[in-house]
């Protein structure tokens, strides 16, 4: 339902993209693109790499570049020469030689022939001539100092020149490359910006788009031995490119990373390292624009998962956390990519018991998920949910390449689903429950040479199924047939009936027959539940005993108050006991103790008793009448057993061919009454019997003796209680 809605959804899909961060390395900056651009974002940004490793080298090898970088050179070395001329004159004006070699410079006195003087003759010099010449000197370095410097300042400017050339053609062409992507992008200004901040980066590290040296071989690769280009990949966190419609993203196993993403970390060298195009992509990601399907209990199973969806829910961000850090115990240097735009509809799928908890426990859970669907488990069978069912199975079969389902096969699989849906009317939405005996009964299908899948595949397939799960079932058979579990199916019993329980264990579900049986006495106690005294019996139970007293006022406390003790008991039940389906078996053997009739032995009965008398309907009807029909079958079935259920249940019964053919044969009886007066004919053969305007039930009913036995015990309470009064009173005398 939802992946159709999401077909017929318009979303205005992006895909996002997490890039290097040049100002600030630790915080990848997120980019929103419209539907298919990411990739091509990505391509494009290769490309550029590319060319510019082409490009750039060229740039210095041109004919532009070699011609200004002469100039500047020229420029220098003119400038240097007339620096170098204007020291020389100055140096001869002073009767000195300017001598300059790769050690430096520095100024001799020089002869009257203009050649230099040797330090013999200096010193033959007088003492003023030396003091003269010495004073000249230090005039000279000062400005052979000053000449130094100017030349010095020269060649700062000139390296300064020759850098602000290279980084002006190289700019050039990184302008050049940048234009398609430019003018592509040209509306989205947090892409023109990060491609402002690459044109920088590259223009002040181009020599890494130069060819590199040769490096030695080293046995072990170094780390960053060579440039790197990672920092103007793309990491393309999601790509709606292919995506029709808006996303739905089924998310099975919904960890913190899973969800929202994380920081990868690679082992390099004993230590772990991470970048931006190790961030990974959460369902949240995959799912924004679009639907995340979650499970609730699985969400709530995961640490931090539950809590931190709700907090990106409210604030429509999703940010990418290591989940170590929100315990605040330790924090490790890593990236803290920058929160993308959120916009995704959460579907959590769970049982009503998990979604009222969670509406009555977490304000903030009725705040976030405020639209409720309950999903019903069953279907109306109906022409159009029938073509559905099928159409899902054909789509099964061709996905699984299974055999074709025949005529009998598909009559049989709706039945299954009906037996699955506990109604003659109703289909099961379980449909993996099919699915997999589709599974086997193709196995089965296949190993008879079958070319399709015939009704009696998947009659055994299910056969093979119960017999799997049926340990438990078998043994109780066998303590029942042993005589172990002590169940009757012949004769008649005062005080005694079987009820029909149900054991679900999950997996499998059978039906059982319980022994119930009734005492009455003299007192005031009413029904006494020993379930209840035991403390093994539910609140449905409690209330369906408490009912049998509200029936009993109503139909024979009219001339009298009900004064009597009864005990009504589950035999051999050392379980817990709830449900009201007994609570008609309860009464038919309350009655027959009452009444001092006989009930038979070979009839099992359910159903839940109203206070009015009516028979109402039960769950687990057909399991019921199963478990009690193999106990049957076991001691001989004579024509005479079966079971007497609610006939609101009768849409219900979904009951194996064996029973259906043993009911057709006379050998097994399904009664369907409304009222405790059809029930009691059907297990004394006598009438109930209808009271008259007075309270008097006819002679030779069932009802006239319960009357009776009821008068005769109210009789012996009076006596009772005024026999106890009177000695009462003549104690106190």
């Amino acid at each position: 339902m939802v992946k159709k809605v999401a077909k017929e959804t318009a979303s205005s899909l992006f895909d996002w993209c997490y890039v290097h961060n040049f100002k600030d390395p630790d915080s990848p900056i997120a980019l929103k693109l419209p539907k298919g651009e990411g990739r091509k974002f990505k391509e494009l940004m290769e490309e550029l790499v590319d060319n510019l490793k082409q490009g750039i080298p060229k740039i210095f090898d041109s004919e532009t570049y070699v011609t200004r970088k002469e100039e500047v050179i020229r420029e220098f070395n003119q400038k240097r020469r007339e620096i170098f001329t204007e020291l020389e004159e100055k140096v001869k004006e002073k009767g000195f030689i300017l001598q300059a070699d790769q050690t430096g410079m520095m100024v001799i006195p020089a002869k009257e022939d203009g050649s230099p003087m040797n330090p013999d003759e200096v010193s033959k010099l007088s003492e003023e001539e030396q003091k003269s010449l010495q004073e000249k000197g230090n005039e000279l370095q000062k400005l052979m100092s000053s000449s130094m410097r100017r030349i010095h300042e020269l060649e700062l400017k000139v390296r300064q020149e020759l850098k602000n050339l290279d980084r002006e053609l190289v700019a050039q062409e990184v302008d050049l490359e940048l234009k398609e992507i430019r003018q592509r992008y040209q509306d989205n200004k947090e892409l023109q910006a990060y491609l402002e901040d690459v044109k920088t980066h590259i223009v002040q590290n181009f020599r890494d788009f130069q060819p590199q040296p040769q490096q030695p071989q080293m046995p072990i690769p170094l780390p960053f031995s060579s440039p790197s280009f990672t920092q103007y990949e793309v990491n393309l966190l999601v790509d709606n490119s292919d995506t029709q419609g808006a996303p739905v993203v089924v998310e099975p196993n919904p960890t913190y990373p899973n969800l929202f993403g994380a920081v990868e970390r690679k082992a390099q060298f004993g230590a772990l390292l991470t970048d931006f195009t190790m961030i990974k992509a959460g369902a949240l990601h995959k799912a924004n624009g679009g639907f995340l399907i979650l499970n609730a209990l699985d969400l709530l199973k995961w640490p931090f998962s539950y809590e931190a969806l709700k907090r990106t829910i409210r604030q429509k961000k999703l940010s990418i956390e290591d989940p170590g850090d929100q315990l605040g115990l330790f924090t490790t240097k890593g990236l803290t990519p920058k929160p993308i735009e959120l916009d995704v509809k959460v579907v959590l799928v769970g049982s009503p018991f998990l979604y009222y908890l969670l509406y009555n426990y977490d304000e903030e859970f009725r705040e976030i998920f405020k639209v409720k669907a309950h999903m019903d488990i069953h279907v109306d069978l109906t022409k159009e949910h029938l073509e559905q069912f099928f159409s899902t199975i054909k789509f099964f079969i061709a996905e699984q390449g299974l055999r074709d389902l025949d005529g009998s096969a598909c009559a049989r699989l709706v039945e299954y689903s009906a037996e699955l849906a506990g109604a003659q009317d109703k289909l099961s939405l379980y449909m993996e429950h099919i699915a997999e005996l589709l599974f086997e009964a193709d196995f089965i299908a296949g190993r008879k040479g079958h070319l399709h899948i015939e009704k009696e595949d998947i009659d055994q397939a299910i056969k093979q199924r119960i017999r799997r799960a049926s340990l438990y079932s078998d043994h109780i058979q066998e303590l029942i047939l042993k005589d172990i579990l002590k169940i009757e199916t012949q004769g008649k019993k005062v005080g005694q009936v079987n009820g029909l329980s149900i054991y679900d264990l999950g997996d499998f579900m059978f039906g059982k027959p319980t022994r119930i049986t009734a005492n009455i006495a003299i007192g005031k106690e009413g029904v006494v539940n020993i379930e209840r005294e035991a403390e093994l019996s539910g609140k449905i139970h409690t209330k369906g005993v408490m009912i049998l007293s509200g029936y009993l006022r109503e139909k024979f406390s009219k001339k009298r108050p009900l004064t009597l003790s009864a005990t009504i008991c589950f035999e051999q039940s050392y379980g817990k006991v709830d449900g009201d389906s007994a609570s008609g078996a309860e009464l038919f053997a309350l009655l027959s103790a009452l009444s001092g009739v006989g009930i038979k032995q070979s009839i099992a009965v359910t159903g839940a008793v109203s206070q009015k008398g009516e028979i109402q309907a039960v769950g687990g009807v057909s399991k019921k009448i199963e478990g009690f029909f193999d106990v049957c079958k076991e001691r001989g079935l004579t024509g005479e057993h079966g079971v007497i259920i609610p006939a609101s249940n009768c849409r219900d019964l979904m009951l194996k061919d064996e029973i259906i053919d043993a009911v057709k044969d006379g050998k097994f009886h399904i009664w369907s009454v409304e009222k405790v007066e059809d029930a009691i004919k059907i297990l004394t053969d006598m009438e109930a019997g209808e009271a008259d305007e007075k309270g008097n039930f006819p002679e030779g009913t069932l009802f006239y003796l319960v009357d009776k036995k009821l008068e005769e015990l109210a009789k012996l309470a009076k006596e009772a209680s005024e026999s106890e009064e009177k000695s009462s009173n003549e104690e106190k005398e």
